[in-house]
């Protein structure tokens, strides 16, 4: 099974992504998490694209699309994967077909100003990368499993989200008609607990 989960930043696609890809032993390919080990090693490319997402842009075409097509050659992927963050624009989805059929692309749909809440209070732990949503009206918090204090990620930050929502409706929003129009989406409630929406999105494979 070749999947592609869509939604807003964050809708919850990397919690989903990971009990999809557990579900059904896929492939679990997150290009966030891809570009967050680049910018870790301090790569020419991991530099670059850190002054894009700490502005909220995207990352160019031409290094996400190669980086994707290097991924799913692996052996793990040869079961099957799930795209977690890609594609991002009509470009990036045409690119794509190119080299790599898709069953199904699911779209998990969130209001922004739920999203916005979200956001503000997900915290992440700088030394073992763990991630949290803490009550914002405490000050200080500290990581349950290391005890470093949590921070901020700059592109958690409420003016940042609303920019990184602005490029979506802009950028992203179409590729729900680029998918529909090929018979390949289909959309989630991605509001309420986190495991009624896997169930939702179970559901979907499993009627």
């Amino acid at each position: 099974m070749k999947l592609i989960l869509l939604g807003p930043p964050g809708a919850g696609k990397g919690t989903q992504a990971a009990k999809i890809a557990e579900r059904y032993s896929l492939a679990h390919i997150s290009t966030g998490d891809m570009l967050r080990a680049e910018i870790a090693s301090e790569t020419p490319l991991g530099m670059k694209a850190k002054a894009l997402i700490d502005e909220g842009e995207l990352v160019p075409d031409e290094i996400i699309v190669g980086m994707v097509e290097n991924r799913i050659k692996q052996d793990d992927c040869v079961n099957g994967f799930l795209l977690d963050g890609f594609p991002r624009t009509i470009e990036q989805a045409q690119c794509l077909l190119e080299f790599s059929d898709i069953d199904r692309a699911v779209c998990i749909n969130v209001p922004d100003e739920q999203i916005i809440g979200r956001m503000a209070s997900r915290r992440v732990c700088p030394e073992c990368r763990g991630t949290f949503s803490v009550d914002t009206s405490i000050e200080h918090h500290y990581c349950p499993n290391c005890g470093a204090e949590l921070i901020t990620r700059h592109d958690d930050k409420p003016e940042t989200v609303r920019h990184r929502l602005s490029v979506y409706a802009q950028q992203t929003f179409p590729l729900i008609e680029f998918f529909r129009e090929r018979d390949l989406l289909s959309e989630i409630d991605g509001c309420g607990e986190i495991d009624e929406v896997a169930g939702r999105i179970f559901d979907l494979f499993e009627e």
